[in-house]
């Protein structure tokens, strides 16, 4: 059996609420088992969650069937990529002390088979957008945590997801990808003129998109789990953009 490389972003889980969102965490739990049988790596590229704060000895409450999922993945040999989002930016230690996965907080440069991919969740990328990137650079500030950490946990969990479900973000599940006119796509081809990347592939957009960039170069905006339940497979040679149903099967959506 051949292995695969397996992509997938956007969770965003505890949105509206816990209960609502354990139906999705149950579905991406049954596709992990699915995946897992040919595997030979999973990246995760962020907003897993909807908010995530983790202090030093209190992690958020839930999520406990796709954490336990996770664990079991690694302890198995496969190999966990988690990237932060910009819903749970807010992530330090524990998912790789008490899970095993690597943690990114920025996107990371890799090469299989030949064909290099760039692979992030893709947020702040790009010209444009100064007062998101200002945001960004407020929450990811040291000084702002250490004063976040200072609020009892009852508070803060819930000022944060009452933060993240916000009228915003229904903006960003409906959002159409403009093609020439986005910031990714202008991300990567100021990006392709100082080095060549066969896949660019990134979560954050919500929709399900391969993009040609170039005759050998493509962008992947790997879709969401809240309504396009879309994920992105390497098999070795090709690139496909593929969605899970809720009776198991795999429509291939696009490839590259």
């Amino acid at each position: 059996m051949s292995k695969k490389i397996y992509f997938a972003s956007d969770l965003h889980l505890g949105l509206p609420n816990l209960e609502e969102s354990r139906i999705r965490e149950k579905f991406f739990v049954q596709w992990l088992d699915m995946v897992k049988t040919d595997a030979s790596e999973i990246y995760l590229l962020g907003d897993i969650f909807d908010f995530w704060y983790e202090y030093k000895r209190v992690v958020p409450k839930g999520y406990t069937r796709f954490l336990g999922k996770i664990a079991q993945i690694v302890d198995s040999g496969i190999p966990v990529h988690f990237f932060t989002g910009n819903h749970d930016v807010w992530m330090f230690d524990y998912f790789p002390k008490e899970l095993g996965v690597t943690l990114y907080t920025k996107p990371i440069a890799r090469e299989y088979n030949g064909k290099k991919f760039f692979i992030g969740h893709g947020d702040g990328l790009g010209p444009g957008d100064p007062g998101y990137k200002l945001l960004k650079g407020i929450f990811t500030n040291r000084t702002l945590q250490w004063l976040f950490a200072r609020l009892h946990p009852n508070f803060s969990l819930w000022f944060g997801n009452r933060w993240s479900v916000s009228s915003r973000y229904s903006k960003e599940i409906s959002h159409k990808f403009r093609e020439e006119n986005e910031q990714i796509t202008k991300f990567a081809r100021q990006h392709l003129l100082a080095e060549h990347h066969d896949y660019f592939i990134f979560g954050h957009w919500h929709s399900p998109v391969v993009y040609p960039l170039a005759q050998n170069s493509h962008l992947i905006l790997l879709g969401d789990w809240i309504v396009n339940f879309t994920y992105g497979v390497w098999d070795g040679t090709t690139f496909k953009l593929c969605r899970y149903s809720e009776r198991g099967e795999v429509e291939v959506v696009s490839e590259g």
